[in-house]
């Protein structure tokens, strides 16, 4: 009689040994990753999730996250075949590409093609066709080394590649210990180890007199000022340099100014500013002419999550009025036990109340999308959690939709179009908010918490948003516009 417990372990045997062929496969697709990161300045992305620096089983279950776009699942065959066929292209420059947009559009045309490698000459070549300048890289120089500094200090290590686009030079700092390298040692321990975000992935050296931190292999100034006007940047071999301002500190145009120090071309303020352009990177960055306009800024995070949403709402429907909730993180400016503060209720303990508060988000997105003028409120609530908001946004409606009709249309822009950066999509049911810790997008939408009227005018979506990392990832993304050193992409 045949032992019945034999099925069991042959099958568990050979549920190991295909799992084992899938990582060896996605060991061979991280290897062309790399290699054309490194060679060729090309970055590959899947779905617009950064896959250089992966495990090979993170891989494949980021390849499980793409069967919600995809009518069938995306094969990490599939996307080794395509990975080769890049590798193998003619005329391959500096890019960025998304191997799972092309992937699912392998899976839904293959059909018209007589193979892979016209599929992908095809595909690529409408964005090698054009004769490009080289790109050369840009300086930048952090003023503040706080949360969001911190974290677009990280986003633009990682990306560094061949060091062809953006480059730190230097980090301005006000001393806090008397000892420099001490100080310097502090810093590098908050970029090391975050309590929200995790280890920073790589090597981080502090010079023995406290002048650089080395990461990655990226020399960074430290440099000690009390005020910008004290720095002549051109004496640490800084030109032409695009200085990020991440203090809050100086909040409009002639505060700013400050800024504009031999060696420094530009200003990219980190919050929202009454008399400069507020730029949301997807909405509104080709407004932005930066040989005239020396000083700008990011917006806020939270003008950066809704922005995108509501300008494509508007586009397909118009936006007669709507009312804007943020549930938000709490933030540095708040106490951690109650304690003097100037705005209202904000002087109450962050980690135990929620405290409903004013933003201007609303109004704010009124300047990077203009036909918005007059039509939002907005309100917002400091809820105790570290990190990750959400925005909740009721619009009336000039015309008139479906549950199913927002939720394709909002699922589309977020495969194809001016939005994939800004939109992630979810059909979970089960989605927290810890789960957009780290989130490159700037909104990630709850499609199963989307309402919609009887009569269709009215609708109500939920977008989380990392206000963290989300936010310096658009900051980032704006400098590299600003910069010139935006490198084609296909997603």
């Amino acid at each position: 009689m045949e032992d019945p417990t034999l099925k069991i372990r042959v099958d568990s045997d050979r549920s190991l040994e295909k799992w084992r062929e899938s990582e060896k496969t996605a060991l061979d697709l991280l290897q062309i990753v790399g290699e054309l990161r490194f060679d060729k300045n090309v970055e590959l992305v899947f779905f617009r999730h950064d896959i250089y620096d992966t495990r090979p089983s993170e891989l494949l279950n980021i390849h499980r996250g793409g069967k919600k776009f995809a009518a069938q699942p995306i094969s990490i065959n599939t996307t080794l075949t395509i990975a080769h066929s890049i590798a193998n292209y003619e005329g391959l420059a500096p890019a960025k590409i998304d191997l799972g947009k092309l992937a699912f559009e392998w899976i839904d045309e293959a059909k018209n093609y007589n193979g892979i490698e016209e599929f992908i000459h095809d595909r690529l070549n409408s964005i090698f066709a054009e004769e490009r300048k080289t790109i050369q890289s840009k300086d930048v120089v952090l003023y503040g080394f706080g949360r969001i500094g911190r974290l677009v200090t990280r986003r633009i290590i990682s990306q560094t590649g061949k060091g062809e686009q953006l480059r730190i030079k230097a980090i301005v700092l006000r001393p806090k210990m008397k000892d420099l390298y001490d100080d310097a040692r502090k810093r590098a321990d908050l970029l090391l180890r975050d309590s929200v975000h995790g280890d920073f992935g790589g090597v981080i050296e502090v010079a023995p007199d406290g002048s650089e931190l080395i990461l990655n292999g990226n020399r960074i100034k430290l440099i000690y000022a009390k005020q910008p006007s004290d720095i002549d940047y051109t004496m640490y071999g800084i030109k032409d340099a695009l200085l990020i301002d991440n203090t809050g500190v100086w909040r409009n145009k002639e505060e700013l100014s400050v800024h504009l120090r031999p060696g420094i071309s530009n200003v990219c303020l980190t919050a929202p500013a009454p008399d400069i352009p507020n730029i949301v990177y997807g909405a509104n960055q080709h407004s932005l002419n930066i040989e005239d306009t020396k000083i700008f800024c990011a917006a806020s995070c939270t003008t950066n999550a809704i922005a995108p949403v509501l300008q494509l709402i508007n586009e397909k429907w118009g936006v007669q009025k709507g009312h804007i909730e943020t549930i938000h993180a709490y933030t540095n400016d708040q106490n951690l036990l109650d304690n003097f503060h100037k705005k209202p209720r904000r002087g109450r303990a962050a980690p135990l109340n929620m405290v409903v508060t004013s933003t201007g988000a609303a109004k704010a997105v009124t300047k990077v999308v203009p036909s918005l003028e007059g039509k939002l409120t907005g309100n917002a609530i400091r809820v105790p959690t570290p990190n990750v908001s959400l925005a909740i946004m009721s619009i009336c409606l000039d015309g008139s939709t479906s549950q199913a009709e927002l939720n394709q249309y909002l699922k589309d822009a977020a495969l194809s179009g001016n939005f994939v950066e800004q939109i992630h999509y979810s059909e979970s049911t089960d989605y927290v908010s810890s789960q957009a810790v780290g989130m490159t997008s700037t909104s990630v939408i709850d499609a199963p918490s989307t309402k919609v009227s009887p009569d269709g005018k009215m609708i109500t979506i939920y977008a989380w948003y990392d206000n963290e990392y989300g936010y310096s990832c658009q900051v980032v993304r704006l400098a590299k516009f600003a910069a010139g050193v935006r490198r084609p992409f296909y997603y």
